[in-house]
């Protein structure tokens, strides 16, 4: 190593003179002395006024009407004419097969099928939301078009309450005769002769 090669350990830095602690300390850039060490000063928050001309970022989308429905992906007749043969069955999946649509999010996405093109096969559609006039072609061709199932879930009822739902209902008929004999057993206990109370000790005196 040689004397021009020869770098220090510990940089210069810079001395404060100004201020306690720290980087940058009370006044340390120098501030001060002026209207703030008047007695009565009180400026006014200009930057409040701006900051409260920023509309707030609440609601969804961030202060935007975002929709929560899930934007469908748009297909023409006229991809799946060129990509698809006859009879060929048509579903979200076999459409990413074929490279038509892609995943959002890792998802397959909602797919609607517009009537952009003309078709001359017969297609089976499936798991697909088809417009008016791409119904009318697909049906003129002899195709076919499934519904799209609804995403409402109905629980299924377990062994116990299928058993429940099973058995015969009591009759409502026997409720009035259980209610007329308890009728009759109130009767009797207020008919019953009242047992004299035994005299106290002082009495008997």
């Amino acid at each position: 190593m040689q004397s021009n090669q020869l770098r220090r350990k510990y940089p210069n830095t810079k001395r404060m003179i100004v201020a306690r602690g720290g980087k940058r300390g009370k006044t340390s850039g120098r501030g001060g002395k002026g209207q703030s060490a008047r007695a009565g000063n009180k400026r006014r928050p200009e930057w409040r006024d701006i900051i409260k001309r920023i509309p707030k970022l609440r609601g969804r989308g961030k202060n935007s009407h975002k929709s929560f429905q899930e934007m469908a992906t748009v297909i023409n007749l006229s991809d799946i004419e060129a990509a698809f043969s006859s009879n060929g069955e048509i579903t979200p999946t076999t459409l990413m097969e074929k490279g038509i649509i892609s995943t959002r999010s890792g998802q397959i996405p909602y797919i609607k099928i517009l009537g952009g093109g003309e078709v001359t096969k017969a297609f089976k559609i499936s798991g697909c939301a088809v417009s008016g006039s791409a119904r009318e072609k697909i049906t003129k061709a002899g195709g076919s078009i499934a519904n799209i199932a609804s995403k409402i879930l109905i629980k299924a009822k377990t062994e116990a309450q299928m058993k429940k739902a099973a058995m015969p209902k009591k009759e409502k008929a026997a409720k009035p005769e259980a209610a007329a004999e308890a009728k009759t057993k109130k009767i009797e206990k207020a008919e019953k002769p009242v047992k004299k109370e035994k005299a106290t000790k002082a009495e008997k005196k």
